[in-house]
């Protein structure tokens, strides 16, 4: 799975226009406070890890692929960002941060169970956690096909709706769970954002 995504951080191009990331970067920022310890898990090329930095944010940016880190750390040299395992415990300490922003993660992870804990692990008590993933609802999928949204050789491993991200989120503990979908004319939204509190 690493070389999968050392193998696309190669091939991307230097400049990214990720989708909806206007939309994303203000969810992120409209629930950061300065001050706060904030880890931007699967941070790419760190555009957003710098955004929580601009806000006041000691932020931190993770991710799978050093290829991905070598962009960020070219792009934003005064940041921290740290290589992780893609299938074992985050490289941090318990308790450590008081946001966790994983913008387009969820769905690429294929241990949801062992990532959601790691992710409460380093939340510190009344921890934060942000997250962002593409919405699959009934009429999205009967409009567009499975195949749109799940590719056979590619890497979103989940698909979610808001009801079962919602239902993923207390099921792993997390209390004032708020997910809302946006994007798009209403039953045809194309991103859910959720916030919850460890």
């Amino acid at each position: 799975m690493r070389d999968y995504y050392e193998d696309l951080w190669e091939r991307l191009p230097d400049e990214l226009a990720p989708p909806d990331q206007a939309m994303r970067r203000r969810f992120a920022l409209a629930n950061v406070r300065a001050g706060d310890r904030a880890l931007d898990l699967g941070c790419g090329a760190g555009d957003l890890t710098d955004a929580l930095a601009g806000a006041g944010a000691a932020a931190v940016g993770v991710e799978v692929a050093e290829a991905a880190l070598r962009r960020a750390r070219a792009r934003h040299p005064a940041l921290e960002f740290r290589l992780a395992p893609v299938d074992g415990p985050l490289p941090l300490d318990d308790s450590s941060f008081d946001i966790v922003w994983a913008s387009e993660v969820i769905e690429h992870v294929a241990d949801t169970a062992r990532w959601l804990s790691e992710v409460r692990r380093v939340l510190a008590p009344s921890g934060r956690l942000l997250l962002t993933t593409p919405s699959h609802g009934r009429l999205r999928l009967a409009v567009g096909g499975m195949e749109r949204y799940s590719e056979p050789l590619g890497d979103h491993l989940h698909l979610y709706t808001a009801r079962s991200l919602r239902g993923l989120l207390h099921e792993f503990g997390f209390d004032q769970v708020q997910v809302r979908s946006v994007g798009g004319p209403p039953l045809l939204r194309r991103m859910l954002t959720a916030s919850a509190v460890r």
